[in-house]
């Protein structure tokens, strides 16, 4: 497993951007897919995308396709979500989840808060 701890969270406006990190320690961090989800209060974790191990496959639901970008350094052990065009209901804690495959996401992070306000 990966320990992951997220940053960037924030408040903007809506139609505003956002990037937010996710730094890995271990050296797992190369062997792990990476994906992205996020939640608001009262719903079920929602998937917000998904990068392979060598940054080159990306994966996105239509609710955030063409506008979230997600990206990583393996050299830096960080993934990164960058959110453009927000709306209001992105608004959510976004979390970072890293897995062995696409099978189940091992290792969580504790979460960043994004809040976009119309």
């Amino acid at each position: 497993q990966v320990q992951l701890v997220e940053s960037g969270g924030g408040l903007v406006q809506a139609g505003g951007s956002l990037r937010l990190s996710c730094a890995a320690s271990g050296r797992t961090f190369s062997s792990n897919f990476m994906g992205w989800f996020r939640q608001t209060p009262g719903k079920e974790r929602e998937f917000v995308g998904r990068i392979d191990r060598i940054g080159v496959s990306t994966f996105y639901p239509n609710s955030v396709k063409g506008r979230f970008t997600i990206s990583r350094d393996n050299a830096k052990n960080t993934v990164y979500l960058q959110m453009n065009s927000l709306k209001p209901e992105d608004t959510a804690v976004y979390y970072c989840a890293a897995g062995a495959t696409l099978i189940k996401w091992d290792s969580w992070g504790q979460g960043t808060q994004v809040t976009v306000s119309s």
